[in-house]
């Protein structure tokens, strides 16, 4: 389930609904804004990147896609642009609407309902896009594509994307506790042998809150996304990785985090979803591996990662993962599919 602004899980399904109403309409429920509101490291960022370059906006055109409660909006109109329009195609719009007129900023802040794709704006051309797009391993349910379509209709030549780079960042850990308690489980659940459940639960990613101290291999960086030149067939990756032991331990799991930069800034302005801070609301993504690796400091695993988005729902993400690891104490070789719904 992915909770950023612009897009999100699922919602209760209803008759003649597609995936896509089920998407917009989850953001219908505050309860998810609440969230994304409270998450302080994600809020926080984007203010210090907006408010702290008022440089940057001042006498500005600005658009913010996916504005949820306008929150994005209101920190751009504080920092002194010229207007902003804002988009949104879920419900939760006719309430930003209120919370821009109660904070006396609707003359300012022009709200949209509808789809940019869809929609025209009264304006040829914005100088800065802002969007909180990201979703669970950065890309589940993500608006990016519809970010990017922005930007190429709208944006002015030497306009600004904020944020303007994400990288997706890669780890191994060790999680014997959880895979005994979560998947090792079914090989005897009172008598009866139900493994065939085990495919199910290893092929679905776990989104969860990695301990640092789980971690037992370096951080590597296997995808680089630059807002200002991407397209949106770079979102679909097939990349090599590398990872080498921080010390003697098993390896259960690969884990992906992504950090965030705002490299426009005159000041270094970034967040990180990893093991290692703060936690966000994005977590982390958790891929458990059929093999357990008895591994020594040093040993290296390789392998390959595909991402790509599912055919018949794009908002869902389809991995498949390849490893390879020859140590001292284990070898073993495999390949496992993910779909991330």
């Amino acid at each position: 389930m992915s909770k950023d602004e612009g897009g999100g899980a699922a919602a209760k399904e209803g008759v003649g609904n597609t995936s896509a109403d089920y998407y917009f309409d989850s953001y219908a429920h505050f309860g998810i804004h609440e969230e994304m509101l409270k998450d302080s490291v994600r809020t926080l960022t984007y203010r210090q990147a907006i408010e702290g370059n008022a440089h940057l906006f001042k006498d500005k055109i600005v658009l913010d896609v996916g504005c949820g409660t306008g929150i994005l909006s209101m920190f751009a109109a504080k920092a002194g642009a010229k207007h902003v329009y804002a988009l949104d195609m879920s419900t939760i719009i006719t309430s930003a609407r209120q919370i821009v007129k109660d904070n006396g900023l609707d003359k300012q802040i022009t709200l949209i309902k509808g789809k940019c794709e869809e929609i025209e704006l009264p304006v040829k051309n914005v100088d800065i896009i802002i969007s909180e797009w990201m979703g669970y391993a950065l890309l589940y349910e993500s608006m990016l594509p519809s970010v990017l379509h922005a930007r190429d209709k709208w944006m002015s030549p030497d306009g600004i994307m904020m944020p303007d780079c994400v990288t997706i960042r890669l780890s191994g850990i060790e999680d014997a506790e959880y895979k005994a308690a979560k998947i090792d489980w079914w090989d005897n659940v009172y008598g009866f042998n139900m493994s065939c459940i085990k495919d199910i639960v290893v092929a679905e990613p776990l989104v969860d809150v990695v301990a640092p101290q789980q971690v037992v291999t370096n951080y590597t960086t296997i995808m680089t996304i630059n807002t200002q030149t991407c397209t949106k067939e770079d979102l679909a990756f097939e990349v090599p990785f590398l990872l080498e032991m921080a010390r003697d331990d098993y390896l259960h799991a690969l884990v992906i985090h992504f950090d965030t930069y705002f490299g426009s800034s005159h000041t270094d302005v970034s967040f990180s979803t990893g093991p290692e801070v703060t936690t966000t609301h994005w977590k982390q993504t958790v891929f458990y591996l059929n093999d357990v690796l008895t591994a020594r400091k040093g040993e290296k695993i390789k392998g390959t990662i595909k991402c790509v988005p599912n055919e018949k729902n794009p908002r869902d993400l389809d991995f498949v993962i390849t490893y390879e690891f020859d140590g001292e104490l284990t070898t073993v070789k495999g390949t496992q599919e993910y779909k991330m719904r």
